[in-house]
Protein backbone atom coordinates (compact mmCIF):
# COMPACT_ATOMS: atom_id res chain seq x y z
CA UNK A 1 0.00 0.00 0.00
CA UNK A 2 2.99 2.44 0.88
CA UNK A 3 4.78 2.08 -3.19
CA UNK A 4 1.16 2.32 -4.23
CA UNK A 5 0.34 5.43 -2.54
CA UNK A 6 4.12 6.83 -3.36
CA UNK A 7 4.08 5.98 -6.77
CA UNK A 8 0.38 7.88 -7.12
CA UNK A 9 2.19 10.71 -5.24
CA UNK A 10 4.91 10.75 -8.16
CA UNK A 11 2.21 10.42 -11.09
CA UNK A 12 0.51 13.92 -9.33
CA UNK A 13 3.55 15.66 -8.98
CA UNK A 14 4.85 15.29 -12.25
CA UNK A 15 1.48 16.18 -14.16
CA UNK A 16 1.47 19.26 -12.18
CA UNK A 17 4.98 20.01 -13.51
CA UNK A 18 4.59 19.49 -16.77
CA UNK A 19 0.98 21.65 -16.30
CA UNK A 20 2.97 24.47 -15.21
CA UNK A 21 5.87 24.41 -17.13
CA UNK A 22 3.44 24.08 -20.25
CA UNK A 23 5.33 21.12 -21.68
CA UNK A 24 6.78 23.50 -24.43
CA UNK A 25 7.72 26.83 -25.67
CA UNK A 26 5.12 27.21 -28.00
CA UNK A 27 1.93 27.97 -26.66
CA UNK A 28 2.74 31.22 -24.54
CA UNK A 29 -0.33 33.23 -23.45
CA UNK A 30 -0.08 37.10 -24.96
CA UNK A 31 -0.63 39.89 -22.29
CA UNK A 32 -4.88 40.76 -22.09
CA UNK A 33 -5.34 44.10 -23.04
CA UNK A 34 -6.77 46.45 -20.19
CA UNK A 35 -10.64 46.69 -20.87
CA UNK A 36 -11.88 50.52 -21.91
CA UNK A 37 -15.18 52.23 -22.31
CA UNK A 38 -16.42 50.51 -25.86
CA UNK A 39 -19.63 52.23 -25.82
CA UNK A 40 -19.68 55.45 -24.40
CA UNK A 41 -22.61 57.69 -23.80
CA UNK A 42 -23.29 59.57 -26.85
CA UNK A 43 -22.06 63.64 -27.34
CA UNK A 44 -24.61 64.14 -29.82
CA UNK A 45 -27.61 63.69 -28.71
CA UNK A 46 -29.35 63.49 -24.81
CA UNK A 47 -28.97 60.54 -22.76
CA UNK A 48 -31.51 58.30 -22.54
CA UNK A 49 -32.92 55.27 -20.60
CA UNK A 50 -31.59 52.87 -22.91
CA UNK A 51 -28.20 54.45 -22.98
CA UNK A 52 -28.17 53.96 -19.08
CA UNK A 53 -28.97 50.70 -19.47
CA UNK A 54 -26.44 49.66 -22.25
CA UNK A 55 -23.75 51.75 -20.28
CA UNK A 56 -21.17 48.53 -18.70
CA UNK A 57 -18.30 49.83 -16.87
CA UNK A 58 -14.96 48.45 -17.60
CA UNK A 59 -13.44 46.52 -14.23
CA UNK A 60 -10.07 47.75 -13.20
CA UNK A 61 -7.74 45.55 -10.31
CA UNK A 62 -10.12 46.88 -7.65
CA UNK A 63 -12.92 47.50 -8.58
CA UNK A 64 -14.35 50.12 -11.56
CA UNK A 65 -11.89 52.09 -13.37
CA UNK A 66 -12.11 55.49 -11.95
CA UNK A 67 -11.77 58.15 -14.66
CA UNK A 68 -14.86 55.92 -17.11
CA UNK A 69 -17.18 56.10 -13.63
CA UNK A 70 -16.06 59.92 -13.42
CA UNK A 71 -17.06 60.88 -16.61
CA UNK A 72 -20.14 59.19 -17.00
CA UNK A 73 -21.30 60.75 -13.59
CA UNK A 74 -20.23 64.14 -14.59
CA UNK A 75 -22.05 63.75 -17.88
CA UNK A 76 -25.42 62.31 -16.22
CA UNK A 77 -25.09 65.12 -13.72
CA UNK A 78 -24.68 67.72 -16.72
CA UNK A 79 -27.99 65.97 -18.34
CA UNK A 80 -29.55 66.35 -14.86
CA UNK A 81 -28.94 69.90 -14.26
CA UNK A 82 -29.70 71.15 -18.01
CA UNK A 83 -33.60 69.42 -17.62
CA UNK A 84 -34.34 70.48 -14.17
CA UNK A 85 -33.06 73.81 -15.66
CA UNK A 86 -35.83 72.93 -18.50
CA UNK A 87 -38.19 72.02 -16.37
CA UNK A 88 -38.60 74.98 -13.98
CA UNK A 89 -38.72 77.51 -17.08
CA UNK A 90 -41.33 75.74 -18.24
CA UNK A 91 -43.08 75.66 -15.25
CA UNK A 92 -42.56 79.26 -14.88
CA UNK A 93 -43.85 79.93 -18.08
CA UNK A 94 -46.71 77.79 -17.50
CA UNK A 95 -47.79 79.83 -14.10
CA UNK A 96 -47.37 82.94 -16.23
CA UNK A 97 -49.84 81.82 -18.63
CA UNK A 98 -52.27 81.02 -15.73
CA UNK A 99 -52.32 83.79 -14.36
CA UNK A 100 -52.82 86.02 -17.08
CA UNK A 101 -55.72 83.72 -17.95
CA UNK A 102 -57.13 83.99 -14.74
CA UNK A 103 -56.77 87.95 -14.11
CA UNK A 104 -57.08 88.71 -17.91
CA UNK A 105 -59.80 89.94 -19.91
CA UNK A 106 -63.05 87.51 -19.80
CA UNK A 107 -63.08 85.97 -23.29
CA UNK A 108 -66.72 84.83 -23.49
CA UNK A 109 -67.54 88.70 -23.42
CA UNK A 110 -68.22 90.56 -27.15
CA UNK A 111 -66.74 93.57 -27.45
CA UNK A 112 -70.24 95.71 -27.45
CA UNK A 113 -71.74 94.32 -24.07
CA UNK A 114 -72.09 96.42 -21.16
CA UNK A 115 -70.39 95.37 -18.19
CA UNK A 116 -72.46 94.65 -15.27
CA UNK A 117 -72.78 98.28 -13.67
CA UNK A 118 -74.70 99.42 -16.57
CA UNK A 119 -71.53 101.63 -17.11
CA UNK A 120 -69.20 101.16 -20.58
CA UNK A 121 -69.96 101.67 -24.13
CA UNK A 122 -73.86 102.01 -25.40
CA UNK A 123 -75.68 99.45 -27.45
CA UNK A 124 -76.15 101.61 -31.37
CA UNK A 125 -79.29 103.40 -31.52
CA UNK A 126 -79.99 103.64 -27.69
CA UNK A 127 -78.18 106.87 -27.65
CA UNK A 128 -77.12 106.48 -24.03
CA UNK A 129 -80.68 106.49 -22.46
CA UNK A 130 -81.45 104.06 -19.82
CA UNK A 131 -84.58 101.55 -19.73
CA UNK A 132 -87.40 103.65 -19.08
CA UNK A 133 -86.01 106.71 -19.43
CA UNK A 134 -87.49 109.34 -22.71
CA UNK A 135 -85.26 110.81 -25.33
CA UNK A 136 -85.51 114.29 -25.75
Amino acid sequence: MFWFLLLTMAVVVAAVTLAVVGGGGGAVLQDAEPERLTDPLPAGRPVGRADIEALRLPLAVRGYRMTDVDDALGRLGAELAERDARIAELESALAGAQATAVTGPDLFKRSGDRPEGGTGPAEPGDGGAADGEERR
